[in-house]
């Protein structure tokens, strides 16, 4: 039975990473899709993958603390500089990061690549 989660982790590790594409050359970096998506290069675990995997992992691994994904942000009162949050609006999931005393779109502070900021929830996070 082990074998076959060890199997099965293989494949899905597998099948959500691009090995067809070149590594990337910088965290982040996101690489155009032919269907019109994108995904990310997360220098980490050295693979590509789609966006909201790349913000769990880049979250997961950052300065701040990681705050529970939702659709209410935190309260503002325990909010720490660095601190890392998966907005979950009705247009999709954005990663929000807490920087110079506000929130802001993770990659309006990384500069990943324009397309994150059009991707999930984060076209209209403001609105």
């Amino acid at each position: 039975m082990h074998y076959r989660l060890i199997l099965l982790s293989f494949i899905l590790a597998t099948a959500c990473s691009r090995p067809d594409l070149p590594p990337g050359d910088r965290d982040g970096q996101v690489n155009a899709l032919d269907d019109g998506g994108f995904v990310a290069w997360d220098a980490a675990n050295r693979q590509w993958v789609d966006a909201e995997t790349y913000w769990t992992n880049f979250a997961a691994r950052g300065r701040g603390r990681n705050w529970p994904s939702g659709s209410e942000f935190p309260p503002y009162a325990q909010v720490k500089e660095h601190d890392a949050f998966l907005y979950r609006s009705e247009n999709g999931p954005c990663l929000m990061y807490f920087f110079h005393t506000r929130w802001r779109r993770a990659n309006d502070v990384w500069r990943w690549g324009d397309e994150f900021n059009e991707y999930g929830g984060c076209a209209s996070v403001f609105e």
